[in-house]
């Protein structure tokens, strides 16, 4: 895959910025601050992609038994930098955010990861979870012609034995995180303003759909199901 070059993002900054090419119908010279604020943003969005990219291998790495001092001398740093970069804690997401539906979905996913030895938790333990019982996900699946016992099968296939004996220290990996950041989202826009909104089962099952990677998205791709239709 060819990585966009500096003229590549030059031209999506000109092509994105409609301000900046406004203002140059009536001036001499465009709008460069409005440039500056949109090649700002397009550099997040690709430092932001950067990170992903590399926490994903981090943890990985982890998951496969390399210490920090292993990943830090893969990345040329100390084991303390990569520590205090990777190890930071990530939003959690208690019962008290969660349906009871989703609670119980839950103790699903974690006996999943506990059974199949894994210490990480991925969107295949999170799909499998969802699709254990009778929730607001299966109730979707079902509406929009998804067998959702096909799809528990189809990703319990999928799950791999690991060597793990450690439950305690079971990890969220980066997809699994995007998923449930997007449920909340979901979450918070069907509930609009007032209380603090509850994560429902659906809500996760349309985090793992729109999060695009991962053994879960790519089962439901498989199960035919449209995200625009979701």
């Amino acid at each position: 895959m060819p990585l966009p070059d500096l003229d590549d993002l030059i031209a999506e900054v000109d092509r994105t910025c409609d301000t900046a090419h406004r203002a140059a119908t009536s001036q001499e010279q465009p709008d460069w601050l409005a440039l500056l604020t949109t090649a700002a943003g397009v550099a997040g969005q690709l430092q932001a992609l950067a990170d992903d990219l590399v926490e994903d291998y981090v943890e990985h790495c982890r998951m496969h038994g390399h210490s920090w001092t292993d990943v830090g001398s893969a990345l040329g740093v100390t084991r303390q930098a990569v520590q205090q970069r990777f190890q930071a804690p990530h939003k959690r997401y208690g019962p008290e955010t969660m349906t009871d539906d989703l609670r119980l979905a839950m103790t699903h996913v974690k006996r999943a990861a506990v059974q199949h030895r894994n210490n990480y938790i991925g969107t295949e333990h999170l799909l499998w979870g969802l699709t254990a019982g009778t929730n607001s996900a299966t109730r979707l699946l079902r509406s929009l012609e998804v067998s959702p016992d096909d799809i528990h099968r189809a990703v319990g296939a999928r799950l791999s034995v690991g060597a793990s004996q450690a439950a305690e220290r079971i990890a969220w990996t980066p997809y699994s995180r995007r998923a449930i950041a997007i449920a909340e989202e979901r979450a918070c826009a069907e509930d609009g303003e007032g209380a603090e909104p509850l994560i429902d089962c659906h809500h996760l099952l349309h985090g793992l759909a729109r999060t695009g990677r991962g053994v879960a998205a790519t089962v439901l791709a498989e199960a035919g199901l449209d995200l625009s239709t979701l």
